[in-house]
């Protein structure tokens, strides 16, 4: 299979493919230096539009686009104390002390050498893991690829964060999403009321671009951009390779952290944010001057910067091989390969092995690139960026969002839609509710009604055959444990502060 991967690299470097991941990485650099914009958002937006493209070509602008955004988020962070995106919270920690001190291009500079490092390593981590665990998921049947998707409903559930009943119910909201069409086998009509567009159930991108994109526009029109943070003009910056030397005493915190990130980016739910604070922490842990952190030490901003970026293509990982993103960008990203007819799972690297492992060089390549693109233009130019209205950022993006929509069947009911989904996910934000369980359901639910039913068949109606072999009960087992396992966790804690109490 690795034979595969090698065969793949020649289609990448083509002009088309290559020039895409280039693009999607200035893009996600700009997009990650404004506040209130993020990765999710940018490829939810991008995603009407790769339509007409070939999928290497659409999937090269995601992974640049991923990869550029995660470092970019460390701009407004370094520089006026506002994390650009969720996982460049601990980057604020020392990189706004240094630019304080007039550090601020060196930090910067840690900043995108760091972010390559964690995405090189992330990207290599895609590459020797996935191939095996296809393979392996290439012997599930009917009822284990059922029992898979419960699984990853589960996973997202409860392995969040926060309240599981939240996570359930958007879970669930995401599911009756799936459902509403035609039914597949005896062609009957679902939750269509009355509405002829509907027939052929809900197209992924409205429920991405609604969920994802729509509130944090609300977001950014709603709240003024004030801050006192560090003229653009005055970062003391030099050539990145003159600096290049005094990182070398990063080595250590950039294997451990990229290991933290890999990690995490496996894990389902999870995301940059957690791997970024369990990063920082280790390595402040581990560091020999702990009291010199959060007071402008460079070895903070590389340890939260390596981890935030080493969990993106990690996070592809379960998304690839069985439909599980890791991450709510994995989670759009799978939307992308659906509305190219790629269906995440095993059979994805048997049928289209070319663009899965193409998709991974991208990924390398835009790690890559991001010291190159980055390091040259962050400090001088994206910087600057900090600067536009807001006003006008966020009219730009609701233009590209209905012209996106629009262009998908060419009809104004889809942006109706849109706008629906829009004012849900801003509810839901508002409350609190978790997104990804929507996006998750909606991809799964489908899936796992039809084997479901297929298995069902097979079994001629006993249900017994959902626990017919060992595969089966042990990721039944897994997925009771991933349900158990916080309750219990829950009861402990409230238990010993019980205990302290008294």
């Amino acid at each position: 299979m690795y034979s595969e991967l090698l065969h793949a690299l020649p289609e990448v470097l083509t002009f088309a493919n290559f020039m895409a991941v280039i693009v999607g990485v200035v893009a996600g650099i700009v997009v990650g230096a404004m506040p209130g914009l993020s990765a999710t958002m940018a490829i939810s937006v991008l995603v009407p539009f790769t339509f007409g493209m070939s999928p290497l070509v659409a999937l090269g602008l995601m992974a640049g686009i991923y990869n550029g955004a995660m470092y970019g988020g460390a701009i407004p962070a370094v520089l006026l104390r506002i994390p650009g995106t969720p996982a460049a919270v601990a980057t604020t920690f020392d990189g706004y002390p240094m630019a304080q001190k007039g550090q601020g291009g060196f930090a910067l500079q840690v900043a995108v050498v760091s972010s390559s490092i964690g995405g090189i390593a992330s990207a290599i981590a895609l590459m020797v893991l996935a191939p095996p665990l296809s393979r392996v998921t290439l012997l599930f049947g009917p009822s284990e690829v059922f029992w898979v998707a419960i699984f990853g409903l589960a996973s997202i559930i409860f392995l969040l964060g926060g309240n599981p009943v939240k996570g359930l119910i958007s879970a669930c909201f995401g599911v009756f999403v799936s459902v509403i069409g035609s039914d597949p086998i005896f062609g009957n009509d679902r939750f269509t009321f009355g509405q002829l567009e509907m027939l052929d159930g809900i197209n992924i991108v409205i429920l991405l671009v609604g969920l994802y994109a729509l509130p944090p526009v609300i977001d950014l029109l709603e709240v003024p951009l004030k801050t006192d943070g560090v003229n653009g003009s005055k970062l003391g910056t030099e050539p990145i390779w003159r600096a290049l030397p005094r990182m070398k005493r990063f080595w250590k915190t950039w294997i451990r952290s990229s290991i933290i990130g890999i990690w995490i980016g496996i894990l389902p739910g999870a995301g940059g944010s957690m791997a970024a604070f369990m990063s920082y922490n280790e390595a402040r842990r581990a560091s020999r001057t702990p009291d010199t952190w959060g007071n402008g030490e460079p070895e903070g901003v590389a340890a939260a910067e390596t981890a935030n970026n080493a969990d993106t293509a990690s996070a592809l990982i379960p998304a690839l091989t069985l439909g599980i993103p890791g991450t709510a960008v994995a989670a759009v990203m799978l939307g992308g390969l659906l509305i190219h007819g790629l269906q995440p799972g095993p059979m994805l690297f048997r049928e289209n092995p070319d663009i899965v492992f193409g998709f991974m060089w991208q990924f390398l390549f835009g790690a890559i690139l991001l010291v190159l693109l980055g390091g040259s233009l962050a400090t001088n130019s994206f910087a600057r960026l900090l600067n536009l209205p807001r006003p006008l950022l966020g009219s730009v993006i609701i233009v590209l969002m209905l012209i996106g929509v629009y262009s998908i069947h060419g009809r104004m009911f889809d942006v109706y839609l849109m706008l629906l989904f829009g004012a849900i996910g801003y509810v839901m934000d508002k409350l609190k509710f978790p997104l990804p369980p929507v996006v998750l359901g909606l991809i799964l639910g489908g899936f796992a009604e039809e084997n479901l039913r297929l298995a069902l068949r097979i079994g001629r109606g006993d249900w017994s055959i959902l626990f017919a072999n060992v595969t089966s009960l042990v990721i039944v087992a897994l997925t009771v444990a991933v349900i158990v396992g916080p309750m219990i966790k829950r009861l402990l804690s409230k238990d010993g502060k019980t205990a302290e109490g008294n």
